[in-house]
């Protein structure tokens, strides 16, 4: 396992700037307000959490975000989805550390993780980095890995919360020889794709699940957040994978470059540090300067897309109809006028996504049907 140096942790994507979704919403002069108040309500959570739980995280403790507060989509009502990531010796302490955090939250007037139990507590950085598969892969474990990849930001000291990620992305990375050593023609990791396909499937397979053992409580809000918020993370993890071969990587060149095996998880991380909806935006502005003849096509898959999921947060944003889709009764959700409307936004980001994946860039749809399918 290796660190990243202070210079190279700096290249990760932070708060500060222009974010390549707003740098696309200008290229294709759309308004998307909703996304930009989610932004700044986010900033200013993290930041006033951060501030009121200093002094609890150190080099071997870090208190990461998930969730919306993570992805820049923070809305009144989103829950804070947190944990205590200890990449140290094990301390009785640490317990209590989780009660102050949670005290902390509630002072705040903020609402806790909700009831699945993946957050508010400790996770621990050695079942993420060493438990990649087998029957120890808990669900709840591979869901800590993979929104840790895909979604987290450190809350004040984030040194542990560095070192379990080019940790984690170490074992993804380095054990495929073949993709580390860029022995092969296409440079895609897909020890890393199949276990984000992994993770997207499973969350699919656990929503019917919870509906059934929770009797239809939840099922309106749970659907459309499977087919707008989870569905992103499962994109930005595709196009994370894809990036190296489509030559985005921070570093010039295709990642897998022989002798870059380090240097192929500090390209990744670099990408994937942004947010999922921001290495959407970015790789669309990519590829349609890339690509000037499908620029417009581009362009407008990435529009219908945003577009989509800028309503959606805007229907999450009032707590009425938020508060409404959570109560909803199962027999009522097919009929329910809000539940329909939300359905057809889902469906115009579905769109969106599709045609964008197969239709856009040839070099993007080719490696969607040979890694993304089958």
């Amino acid at each position: 396992m290796f660190t990243m140096t202070a210079d190279q942790a700096a290249e990760v994507p932070s708060d500060a700037g222009q974010s390549p979704v707003q740098l696309l919403e200008q290229r294709v002069g759309a308004g998307w307000k909703t996304l930009a108040q989610a932004r700044r309500l986010a900033l200013e959570t993290r930041t006033k959490l951060a501030d009121a739980l200093a002094g609890i995280s150190s080099s071997d403790l870090s208190i990461v975000a998930f969730g919306s507060l993570a992805r820049d989509e923070f809305t009144p009502g989103s829950d804070v989805d947190w944990t205590l990531l200890i990449d140290g010796i094990a301390d009785a302490h640490h317990f209590d550390l989780t009660q102050e955090i949670r005290g902390v939250v509630a002072a705040l007037g903020m609402k806790q993780p909700g009831r699945e139990g993946q957050f508010g507590a400790m996770t621990f950085s050695h079942e993420l980095v060493h438990l990649i598969g087998g029957q120890d892969d808990t669900n709840s474990n591979t869901t800590r890995r993979i929104l840790l990849l895909l979604e987290s930001v450190a809350l004040g000291q984030g040194a542990a919360h560095e070192r379990v990620i080019t940790g984690t992305l170490s074992r993804y990375l380095l054990e495929e020889r073949t993709f580390a050593r860029g022995s092969k023609p296409i440079n895609v990791p897909r020890f890393l794709l199949n276990d984000f396909a992994r993770y997207w499937r499973t969350m699919a397979v656990d929503f019917a699940y919870k509906s059934r053992t929770r009797h239809g409580k939840g099922s309106a809000l749970r659907n459309l957040k499977l087919r707008m918020s989870r569905k992103l993370i499962f994109v930005s993890g595709l196009l994370s994978c894809f990036s190296c071969q489509l030559g985005m990587a921070r570093v010039g060149g295709h990642a897998g470059c022989p002798g870059r095996e380090e240097e192929c998880v500090i390209c990744l991380r670099a990408f994937m540090g942004r947010k999922p909806l921001d290495i959407f935006a970015q790789t669309a502005l990519y590829l349609a300067e890339k690509n000037p003849a499908k620029a417009a096509q581009i362009f407008a898959f990435a529009e219908k897309a945003v577009t989509a999921y800028d309503k959606f947060l805007a229907i999450l944003a009032d707590t009425h109809k938020r508060e409404r889709l959570d109560n909803l009764a199962q027999a009522d959700i097919d009929s329910d006028p809000l539940f329909v409307e939300a359905r057809a936004i889902s469906h115009e980001f579905r769109d969106g996504i599709d045609g964008f994946f197969f239709d856009g860039d040839a070099d993007l749809a080719k490696l969607t049907r040979h890694y993304g399918v089958f």
